[in-house]
């Protein structure tokens, strides 16, 4: 399927490609399959880095000014002409999560508002499957769309200045997990026990855009464990190839 797509210059060495303003994942899979046709076949990687997110895809030239025209028409071409390429391995990730309350301090509030217990809550979040749609605001945060109508909650109305590190959290149609200690607005239901995002590691983020997430509930015993395994390197991310 070809969709509109609209291109608007980004800066002297960017451009941004834009399709249809929705959550989907026909969309998400049509800019992750155009961004592999584009390093596969016209862009150099080493030059371009390619910035994939929910209806857009960045394209920056690391060493040259970008002639915006002439780009914008090449982009629209290699855009219609566009076969089918090998996109990149894809996965399900499952990462444990403790509801306890020490750590879910709005899962309570967010229970109540929704008019649905606490264990429904966690019953809703780890019986379902995310889409990583995104990944940014801090390095390695992911935000995961395909969350339940049941689960939808707005931000909080008053951000914290401290959530954190490994803080799980819902706002609006997302859910998400802040990858280190920042601000933040969401509403905190959970605490992940391995680390998102580690600078030493060979990939600081193992997560892509367009792989899944799906949460499984730990105790706090589990919890306690898996943050002493992810210190010293030695956790084992559980994930299962996807066919796409």
């Amino acid at each position: 399927m070809e969709y509109p797509i609209s291109i608007r210059s980004f800066g002297e060495h960017a451009v941004l490609i834009e399709w249809p303003n929705e959550v989907d994942d026909a969309i998400l899979e049509d800019i992750i399959q155009f961004r592999s046709f584009l390093k596969q076949n016209c862009l150099e990687p080493q030059e371009w880095e390619m910035v994939p997110a929910y209806n857009s895809l960045t394209l920056i030239d690391r060493e040259r000014t970008i002639d915006y025209q002439m780009f914008k028409a090449q982009l629209k071409t290699w855009y219609r002409e566009r076969v089918g390429v090998k996109s990149r391995l894809r996965y399900l990730w499952k990462l444990p999560v403790c509801y306890d309350l020490d750590f879910a301090i709005d899962l309570e509030e967010v229970a109540e508002r929704l008019g649905q217990s606490v264990a429904r809550i966690i019953e809703l979040h780890t019986s379902n499957i995310f889409t990583v749609y995104g990944i940014g605001f801090l390095p390695g945060f992911m935000y995961l769309g395909g969350l339940p109508k049941e689960l939808e909650v707005p931000r909080r109305l008053e951000p914290r200045q401290k959530v954190a590190k490994g803080a799980v959290g819902l706002a609006g149609k997302q859910t998400g997990i802040y990858p280190q200690e920042s601000p933040g607005g969401w509403n905190i239901i959970g605490n992940c026990s391995v680390p998102i995002f580690d600078a030493k590691r060979e990939e600081p983020c193992f997560v892509n855009v367009g792989d899944r997430i799906q949460f499984y509930a730990i105790s706090r015993a589990e919890y306690d464990l898996h943050k002493i395994q992810g210190e010293v390197g030695i956790y084992q991310f559980e994930k299962i190839k996807l066919d796409v």
